[in-house]
């Protein structure tokens, strides 16, 4: 079953972290971007632009979400969340980022 985000509460940011990326999304203004993990870089280097999106679906059973990039859906992202005993990574996460950093990133 294929659920809808619901909207962030604070200043509208939802983040959703990947085995590899947190990814940030902006509810209000319908943009996101990912902060990646694990590389020895500043956070400004190892963070996307921001981009527009036009839907964000998370499965809940399989922990698979799907970014729409367009307003058909023709063109999107797809990713999984980080569990615990991932079964995408093996339990093996990238480095976690600070709170700051995250804050940094989004705020960029």
């Amino acid at each position: 079953m294929i659920s809808e985000v619901p909207p962030a509460q604070d200043d509208s940011l939802f983040v959703m972290e990947s085995c590899h990326s947190t990814w940030i999304f902006d509810t209000d203004k319908l943009r996101f971007r990912r902060v990646l993990k694990g590389l020895a870089l500043d956070a400004h280097a190892a963070t996307t632009a921001w981009r527009p999106y036009f839907g964000l679906e998370v499965d809940p059973i399989s922990e698979s979400f799907v970014v729409l990039l367009n307003p058909e859906g023709t063109r999107l992202l797809r990713s999984w969340r980080h569990v615990e005993q991932c079964p995408q990574c093996g339990g093996d996460q990238t480095a976690e980022l600070s709170l700051d950093e995250l804050r940094n990133a989004a705020l960029a």
